[in-house]
């Protein structure tokens, strides 16, 4: 369970998103920074959860395989390890003043598309769900 965990924390990207939560909330106080960070990642939870149990489904309805899925998945872990290799500074614009709310935070940062098909693909293949849950908690926590 924690080499899945890890590999979840690593596919949530906690380190690489500090610079741009820190640019992204620079304008807004302390104190209600703190409260937006733990709000959209709950945010994150509870999308990467309902992807475990619904994301299968959501594939159906919408005639997507599972193996593709799994290659554009692939495709996403490779452009992040070159953006790892190769970065690039680029900069997050922002509405001065104004809260983040789930969009660009919870969602890609945390909850991300690599992230989502990992869970996607891990649920189809392991026979408990809780398992993954259980991994995808221990993640977000030491996110």
């Amino acid at each position: 369970m924690f080499s899945l965990a890890f590999a979840f924390f690593l596919l949530m990207d906690s380190v690489g998103n500090v610079p741009i939560f820190i640019a992204l909330l620079k304008d807004i106080p302390k104190k209600r920074q703190y409260h937006i960070i733990v709000r959209e990642l709950l945010f994150a939870l509870a999308i990467i959860i309902t992807f475990i149990f619904f994301g299968e489904k959501l594939l159906d309805l919408l005639h997507i395989s599972s193996q593709a899925i799994q290659i554009a998945g692939g495709i996403i872990l490779f452009i992040i390890s070159l953006r790892m290799i190769f970065p690039k500074h680029t900069e997050v614009a922002t509405t001065k003043g104004s809260e983040p709310f789930l969009v660009p935070m919870a969602i890609p940062l945390i909850a991300g598309p690599a992230i989502l098909a990992a869970v996607m693909i891990y649920a189809k293949q392991l026979e408990s769900d809780w398992f993954i849950v259980g991994a995808v908690a221990i993640a977000w926590l030491a996110t």
